[in-house]
């Protein structure tokens, strides 16, 4: 009786033997969400979506291999990131990345749960995307870049190289990260007494 088990036993171990050494590893495919004001293609974008991309086969993360990006564009027009950024949620990616501050909102807003990484923010707090710099808190973390608190220094650099220009002008677009950025414009216009600042 024993033998015959014992028959049986490695007649069946010898059935899965094979499919054992057939396996393959299993490979975890990353599912990554991007999130962009422009189209990926756009001189703006492009020039970080390239190096991004380059950092992450570097790191071993491959496209078709391990890795599959979810891409959603907003070609320009702001108002389109709430929905787009709603696709990617219910997509349910690892991590959404968001290209502008603007996009990195809409993204925040559709989620609480999934990480969101800015690429930059003039001011993540002020815009909302962390609490704070020592504790962010939240989905959300990335790069600020500090332009608000550097406009005065720009604009005394500026009446340095000039100083005999009066008049400013700045340009801006919707945006409500642009509309912070502006006020501390406006301040530090005021503060180094150019006339008829038009922003």
């Amino acid at each position: 009786m024993n033998r015959r088990r014992d028959v049986l036993l490695a007649a069946v171990g010898g059935l899965f033997a094979p499919m054992r050494i057939r396996a393959q590893p299993v490979v975890r495919v990353w599912r990554i969400g991007i999130l962009l004001s422009t189209s990926r293609t756009h001189p703006g974008a492009s020039r970080l979506v390239a190096p991004f991309l380059a950092g992450m086969r570097e790191r071993g993360y491959v496209e078709g291999r391990n890795l599959v990006f979810e891409w959603r564009e907003a070609d320009g027009r702001l108002e389109r990131h709430p929905a787009l950024a709603a696709e990617l949620v219910a997509l349910k990616p690892d991590v959404i990345v968001a290209g502008a501050p603007d996009a990195a909102l809409a993204a925040k807003k559709a989620t609480d749960t999934i990480p969101i990484v800015f690429v930059a923010s003039a001011d993540p707090v002020g815009a909302g995307l962390v609490a704070s710099f020592a504790r962010p808190g939240g989905n959300a973390t990335g790069v600020g870049s500090f332009a608000e608190p550097l406009n005065g220094k720009r604009l005394q650099l500026l009446q340095e190289i000039a100083p005999g220009m009066r008049h400013i002008a700045v340009i801006h677009g919707p945006s409500p990260v642009n509309k912070r950025e502006i006020a501390a414009a406006r301040d530090a216009i005021a503060a180094l007494a150019f006339e008829d600042p038009m922003v």
